[in-house]
C-alpha cells in the first residue's frame, strides 16, 4: 500500500514538472528542435533504441527514469511525450516499437519491424507537429529508411486550399550514420506524398493538362534521365486509339496521352520496365451515371496514373540504374451531347470492337489503347495499374492490392517488394471462365461489361485487359480498394493515400539490382 501511494505520487510530481516545463518550453518550440526517440518492448518492460539509450547516457539516466514512474510500458504505437529535459530539445516523444527484431511474419505478409517503425515515427512527428514543433530530429529505431518514411507520410496533409495550415515540419536523422537509408527513405514517402498530392488536389485544379504539366515539372531536375512527351488529341487520333477518344470525347477538357521515357541503365537499349495508369482526372460515370453520394471521390480516378508517375519520379531521384516507360492516358469521363452513349460500339488500337454497354466501366477502355501501345517497346515486363472496380474493394477492402497476373516470376517480384514496403499485394484468377464473359458480345468482339454484370466484376475487369496484351510477363494491379485511407494505415492521415507508389518503386529497384 505504500508503495502504491508513493508511485502514485511520484507520478502525480512528474505530471506537475511536466506543466511547468511546457510552460517554460512552449514558448520556445517554435524555434527549437522537437526528438523521436523510440523503445521496444521485452516482456512488459522497456528496452531503449541504441540513440534512445545513448540520448538517456547523457541525461545521467533521466529519460529511462521518467518512462518507468510515467506510467505503464509503451505499447507498439503508442506515445509519451516529455517536456523541459534537455536544452537543445524542449520537447520529446518517445514511442513504442514494439518487439525487437520481429521480422517477416508469413501470416500477415509483411516485416512487422519495419512496419512498427513507420507506425511509430509517424505517431511521434505528428505528436510534435501539433505543438508547433518546426523541426524534429528522428531516431533510426533500427531502421533507417523505414524511419523515413514513417515520418514523411505521417506529416503529410493536404492543406493547399485552406487558409490554416499545419505546421511544416523539417526532419533530420538522429543518432545514426545509415543517411544513406534514410535519404532512400526519405524520397519513398515522398514519392508516395506526390501521388497523395495528385489524388487529394479537386479536379478542377488537376486536369489532364494541369497533371501532366505537374510530373513534367517533378522530372525537370532529372532531365539528363527522362523524356517527358505531352501528347494530343491529334496524336492519340493518329495513333487510333478510339477505346480511349471514346471516353474522352464527352469533355471539353481536351485528353493528353502522357509518355514518360526513364533511362537509368548503363545500356541505354536495355528492354524496359513498361508502367500503364489510368488516368482518369475525374469519372462521373458518364451517360451511365454514378450516384451523387460521393462522387467527388472520383477526382482520385486517376490514382494509377499518379501512383505510376510518381513512382517514375521516385525512380530518377533514386538514379536507379533501369529501364522505365510510363504511360498514362489522361481525361475526363463526363456525360454530354458528344459522349459514348451504352450500346456504341468503339475499336481499339489493336483493330478489337468493344461494344460499351456501361460508360462508367470507362477505365479498362483508356487502359486497352494504352496496353496496346506499352508493347511496341519491346517491355521486359509491362505493369498496369488502376482504380478498376468496386468489386475489389469488395473482395479486399483496403488490405491489399488485388494482382492479375500471367507471370509466375512477374508475381514473385511484385509480391517480394510489398513485404518490404508494407503496401500489400494479394493474387487474384485469370481463369477462363472470365474470359468468356467478356468475350460474349452481341455487337462486336468485346463487351466491356461482363455478361453476369454482379459476379466477379474486378475478375472479368482483368479478362477484358488480358485480350490487349500478348507480353508473357503482364500484370494488372486494381487499386480502386486501396485508393483512400480512413484510419486503417496507422501512417496515412484520412484521405487519398498514393498506394501502392512504394510498392511500384521497390519493385522497379528489385529488378535494378537482381536483373
Amino acid at each position: 500500500m505504500t508503495m502504491l501511494l508513493l508511485r502514485r505520487a511520484t507520478q502525480t510530481a512528474v505530471r506537475a514538472n511536466n506543466r511547468r516545463s511546457f510552460s517554460a518550453s512552449q514558448t520556445r518550440l517554435n524555434d527549437r528542435k522537437g526528438l523521436v526517440l523510440g523503445v521496444f518492448e521485452e516482456e512488459g518492460n522497456v528496452q531503449l533504441s541504441e540513440a534512445a539509450a545513448r540520448f538517456d547516457q547523457t541525461l545521467s539516466g533521466k529519460l529511462s527514469e521518467l518512462l518507468k514512474i510515467s506510467g505503464p510500458a509503451l505499447k507498439k504505437g503508442k506515445s509519451r511525450i516529455f517536456y523541459g529535459i534537455h536544452k537543445d530539445f524542449p520537447c520529446i516523444a518517445v514511442v513504442g516499437l514494439g518487439k525487437n527484431n520481429a521480422g517477416v511474419c508469413g501470416a500477415e505478409n509483411w516485416d512487422i519491424s519495419k512496419e512498427s517503425v513507420r507506425q511509430a515515427v509517424s505517431a511521434g512527428c505528428r505528436l510534435l507537429q501539433d505543438l508547433e514543433v518546426k523541426h524534429v530530429e528522428v531516431d533510426a529505431c533500427g531502421d533507417a529508411q523505414s524511419a523515413a518514411e514513417g515520418a514523411m507520410l505521417g506529416l503529410f496533409h493536404y492543406d493547399q486550399l485552406k487558409s490554416k495550415k499545419k505546421t511544416k515540419v523539417t526532419t533530420q536523422l538522429h543518432g545514426s550514420a545509415d543517411t544513406a537509408g534514410w535519404e532512400r527513405g526519405v524520397l519513398y514517402g515522398e514519392g508516395q506524398n506526390l501521388a497523395r498530392f495528385l489524388m487529394e488536389a479537386p479536379a478542377n485544379h488537376i486536369t489532364p493538362t494541369a497533371f501532366a504539366n505537374t510530373i513534367e515539372e517533378k522530372l525537370a531536375p532529372h532531365a539528363e534521365f527522362v523524356a517527358v512527351e505531352k501528347r494530343p488529341q491529334s496524336w492519340i487520333e493518329e495513333q487510333q486509339m478510339g477505346a480511349f477518344l471514346s471516353v474522352s470525347k464527352g469533355s471539353d477538357e481536351p485528353p493528353v496521352f502522357l509518355e514518360l521515357r526513364y533511362n537509368g541503365a548503363p545500356d541505354r537499349k536495355q528492354a524496359p520496365l513498361v508502367l500503364v495508369g489510368k488516368g482518369i482526372t475525374f469519372d462521373t460515370g458518364g451517360i451511365s451515371l454514378k450516384p451523387s453520394p460521393s462522387m467527388d471521390a472520383m477526382r482520385a480516378d486517376m490514382g494509377g496514373a499518379a501512383t505510376v508517375c510518381s513512382a517514375i519520379v521516385t525512380a530518377a531521384a533514386l538514379r536507379l540504374p533501369v529501364n522505365i516507360i510510363g504511360l498514362a492516358p489522361l481525361c475526363e469521363n463526363m456525360p454530354s451531347g458528344k459522349a459514348t452513349k451504352p450500346g456504341d460500339v468503339v475499336t481499339a488500337k489493336n483493330g478489337k470492337t468493344i461494344q460499351v454497354d456501361n460508360t462508367d466501366a470507362e477505365g479498362r477502355l483508356v487502359l486497352a489503347d494504352a496496353l496496346c501501345y506499352g508493347h511496341t517497346f519491346n517491355p521486359r515486363a509491362i505493369v498496369n495499374v488502376a482504380t478498376l472496380t468496386g468489386a475489389m474493394d469488395v473482395a479486399l477492402g483496403s488490405a491489399a492490392t488485388g494482382i492479375f497476373t500471367n507471370s509466375d516470376w512477374l508475381w514473385e517480384q511484385l509480391h517480394k517488394a510489398s513485404v518490404v514496403t508494407g503496401d500489400r499485394v494479394w493474387r487474384m484468377p485469370l481463369f477462363q471462365h472470365y474470359t468468356k464473359q467478356v468475350t460474349d458480345s452481341q455487337l462486336a468482339d468485346l463487351n466491356n461489361i461482363g455478361k453476369y454484370s454482379r459476379s466477379g466484376g474486378a475478375c472479368t475487369a482483368a479478362a477484358f485487359l488480358r485480350e490487349f496484351v500478348t507480353s508473357p510477363h503482364w500484370a494488372h494491379l486494381d487499386i480502386a480498394g486501396v485508393m483512400s485511407n480512413k484510419d486503417e494505415v496507422p501512417y496515412l492521415r484520412k484521405g487519398m493515400s498514393g498506394r501502392p507508389t512504394r510498392t511500384l518503386v521497390e519493385f522497379a529497384a528489385g529488378l535494378a539490382h537482381n536483373g
